[in-house]
């Protein structure tokens, strides 16, 4: 049997009249707590598979719910209800439903790798928090955070020209978050540039900035990545059923239009 501190019995459902008499005898209060049924209508049965597709989440099947990695995460120390074992049970059980009402929680996780220190069974679970986060993600359910932003500009830039030009990174990230382009902090460090960078090296940055000047010869290898990027792009959609999904929500669209 699994370990797990929470219950899966909602609040919502439980019910307790403050007055309630029953042949005569007094049970009001915590005598006459009921529990209301309810069914499980989105059970999703392939849940662990669709986590364990992910980059982080291979080695899920592995947990024993001994509870290492709860214990030892540093934001769990502050927010009790920040609980990897928990959510990793509910992945496992197919708790989808369970597992969403905490989508706001799941991407407080700061990496720390705490709890892939303590796993005895070498499950990853820092790995299984990001893997979530991007299921969540990828299936529509949170927006893209701005670390998924970044990562994505990055990787885009990299991919086209083998560099990394920090003014179109920054350029692009306020942009693609809807920042303004001209902030405190960016004056602030832009006056510290030029008051401590080599008018050469300022020079070379904003050409950079412009340009986008590639590494020599990186066609083929520009490429190369391209080619395994989209790869495994289809292989996580093809586990979510992505595609799939898209498709239905285009006919219940066009349904609704008629």
């Amino acid at each position: 049997m699994p370990i797990h501190e929470k219950s899966l019995i909602r609040e919502e459902n439980i019910s307790v009249q403050e007055e309630l008499s029953i042949d005569g005898v007094d049970v009001s209060g915590h005598w006459s707590t009921f529990i209301e049924p309810r069914v499980v209508s989105d059970y999703n049965e392939e849940l662990e598979e669709e986590i364990s597709a992910l980059p982080g989440g291979e080695y899920i099947h592995r947990c024993w719910q001994c509870g290492s990695c709860t214990n030892s995460c540093t934001v769990n120390a502050i927010d009790p209800e920040f609980n990897p074992r928990f959510w990793i049970y509910l992945i496992r059980t197919g708790m989808e439903e369970e597992l969403l009402r905490d989508k706001e929680r799941i991407w407080q996780c700061v990496s720390c790798n705490q709890c892939t220190y303590a796993c005895p069974r070498d499950v990853f679970p820092e790995g299984v928090m990001k893997a979530t986060a991007h299921w969540l993600e990828l299936k529509g359910h949170t927006p893209k955070s701005p670390s998924m932003v970044f990562d994505e500009i990055f990787t885009e830039q990299v991919i086209a020209t083998g560099k990394i030009e920090e003014g179109r990174t920054l350029r692009r990230f306020l942009e693609r978050t809807s920042q303004p382009l001209i902030q405190d902090w960016i004056i602030d460090m832009g006056k510290k540039l030029l008051a401590h960078l080599p008018i050469a090296m300022l020079t070379k940055m904003g050409i950079g900035s412009v340009f986008a000047p590639r590494t020599r010869g990186w066609t083929k290898a520009s490429e190369a990545i391209q080619e395994y990027q989209d790869e495994q792009q289809a292989r996580h959609r093809k586990a979510l059923k992505i595609e799939e999904l898209i498709t239905m929500a285009e006919h219940e669209l066009t349904n609704q239009e008629r």
